[in-house]
Order: structure tokens, then C-alpha cells, then sequence
């Protein structure tokens, strides 16, 4: 299997990937090259591959996921890892167990990937420091959600060939949006221009610290990008009403069939998921064929297995 198609002079040495804020533009290179590499494992008749056997990984969410959590649990399977699926209501955790001590127990079965998921920002780089296992974040807070933002630019590069000198748009809530950040930092190193997009009340508060450019308008800036990317609005993370009404905010920022009429014509278009279907984009948008949405959950699975693959590679080398 051919793992590196490029980035060839590059060794891979990080046991964890906590963020992409921490990585140069050469190793996320490297991990999507890895990746590559990985894809025609699912394409088999017998969709396995050798290099975890024998290894446990453990699937530590803290919060509820579809996407993110089976793609991690197929790409371990893929790799041939035993997996741990944790659910805290079913753990100590409902008994007042810290984070610490569950991950600790979890390391004393001789697990040897953790991939955790935890509505605390930090909380994958506090346990990387305090067990010796590898520790792949999931989510963490409002912080980072690293291997969605690895997905995204991989799915980006495979059509559009590179990132270097386009302009991307991500479009929504941006304040509560992990995603958004990862995105940001992986996109901004490979070259990409980003635009954060969205009402005031739905920006960071220190966004003008932030390598993006800046737009409360949809409308200014749709003809001008070659992707965009919608995220959902975190109606669970809301602390008040930061737009008058959904449907103002879907007339605002909402991706239409009207607005994509206004679009360069090979604009791709994402979302992370969960979709909320006629508020941030309307359904003829999200499966129209300009949509890569589904290709996103399809390259994930790879991404994973690379990730998955390179952070035990680093650990077995430290041994």
C-alpha cells in the first residue's frame, strides 16, 4: 500500500492529535496523503487491513454523535483494532467518576488509542498529558474537532486538486463552532482565503485576532467563493435568541436555490452535519450536484484511518 504520496521527507513522530492550530502545513499534508492511501481498503471485498490488530481503541464521547463516532469505529475495525464503544450512562461517570480517573481505568485495561469527545475545551490536551496512551480529539468544546477539519480539506483537495488561492466561505455559527476553527487553521496553512460569514451575534468575540476575513453578508460575498461550507446552527448551545426569528436567519444566511444561481459554477458545497434542512440550506442544495456532503462522511472514514494509523505508528516508535 502506498500511505505517502507526497511529504515523502517528513516523519511522523505526534502520539496525539489534539488540534490542527498545533500542526505545520507539511504534516497535515502528510496526514491527507496518508489517507490516500487508505481509501482502496474500503473499495475490497474483505474491507480490512492489518496494522492495529491487536491494538484497542476506545470510543470515549461524552456527547452525542452519529457521524464522528461510527466513523471512528469503522476505521479502527478497518484497521483490525478491538473497540471499546463508553457511554456515559452506562458508566461511573453518572456516579460522580472524574474524566481522569474513567480515562485512567480505561488505560489500566491496556487500551492504547483514546478517542475522546467532551463538551470542556481542552479536555483531549488534559488527558494527553496525564495518561500514556495516544489521545485523538473528537470535540472539544468550542475549541477544535480536528479530524472533521482534516475531512473537509481532504475532500476539498481531491477535486479541486489544491487549496492554494481559493476562497472559502463557512457560513453560520460561528462562535459555538468547533469545526469552524479547525477548518480555519487547516484551510488558512494549505492556502486556502477563509471568510467567516454570519450575524455579529454569531461571531467570536475576538474573530478580528483570527487569520479569516470577515462578512455579516451572505449576499456580499456568494459569487466570489469556491466553497462554502454551512454549519448548523447549535441551538443546544444558545444561550439567548443572537437572531430575531429562524426564518429571518434563513433569509440572511440560508443557502437557497436562488442564492446558488449566483454561485461560480464549480462551487462546492459542505456541511458537517447534522443538517438543519431549510434553515441553513435548503434541501434541493443539499442534494444537488454541486453538494459533497456525503463525500465528506465517505472521505472521513479514510482521514480516521489515517489519523488512527499514524498516532500508534508515533507511539510504537517512542517505545
Amino acid at each position: 500500500m502506498a500511505l505517502m504520496r507526497k511529504s515523502k521527507q517528513l516523519k511522523w513522530v505526534r502520539k496525539h492529535l489534539l488540534g490542527l492550530r498545533d500542526l505545520s502545513a507539511d504534516e497535515i499534508s502528510f496526514i491527507l496523503d496518508t489517507a490516500e492511501g487508505f481509501e482502496q481498503v474500503s473499495t475490497r471485498s474483505v474491507k480490512k487491513a492489518p496494522p492495529l490488530r491487536g491494538k484497542v481503541v476506545v470510543n470515549l464521547f461524552f456527547e452525542d454523535s452519529t457521524r464522528t463516532r461510527n466513523s471512528f469505529a469503522l476505521a479502527a475495525s478497518r484497521l483490525s483494532a478491538d473497540i471499546i464503544e463508553f457511554t456515559k450512562k452506562s458508566s461511573s461517570v453518572s456516579k460522580g467518576e472524574t474524566l481522569l480517573d474513567t480515562a485512567r481505568n480505561l488505560e489500566a485495561l491496556g487500551i492504547d488509542i483514546l478517542v475522546v469527545r467532551h463538551g470542556a475545551g481542552g479536555a483531549a490536551r488534559f488527558l494527553s498529558r496525564n495518561i500514556n496512551v495516544c489521545v485523538v480529539n473528537a470535540g472539544d468544546g468550542f475549541c477544535e474537532h480536528p479530524t472533521q477539519g482534516l475531512l473537509d480539506v481532504y475532500t476539498i483537495r481531491k477535486i479541486k486538486g489544491s487549496l492554494e488561492g481559493l476562497k472559502i466561505a463557512i457560513v453560520g455559527d460561528i462562535a459555538h463552532s468547533r469545526v469552524a476553527r479547525s477548518d480555519m487553521w487547516a484551510m488558512t496553512k494549505l492556502g486556502a482565503e477563509v471568510i467567516f460569514v454570519g450575524p455579529p451575534t454569531l461571531m467570536p468575540g475576538h474573530v478580528n485576532r483570527l487569520p479569516v476575513r470577515v462578512s455579516y453578508s451572505l449576499d456580499d460575498i456568494i459569487e466570489e467563493v469556491d466553497v462554502i461550507n454551512m454549519l448548523r446552527i447549535q441551538f443546544e448551545r444558545l444561550g439567548g435568541n443572537p437572531f430575531p426569528s429562524i426564518r429571518e436567519y434563513s433569509h440572511y444566511f440560508g443557502l437557497t436555490v436562488e442564492r446558488m444561481k449566483r454561485t461560480k459554477r464549480d462551487i462546492l458545497v459542505m456541511h458537517p452535519g447534522p443538517i438543519n434542512r431549510g434553515l441553513e440550506i435548503e434541501s434541493e442544495v443539499a442534494d444537488g450536484p454541486r453538494s459533497v456532503i456525503l463525500e465528506q462522511v465517505t472521505n472521513g472514514l479514510a482521514v480516521r484511518m489515517a489519523v488512527l494509523f499514524l498516532v500508534n505508528q508515533a507511539a510504537a516508535q517512542g517505545d
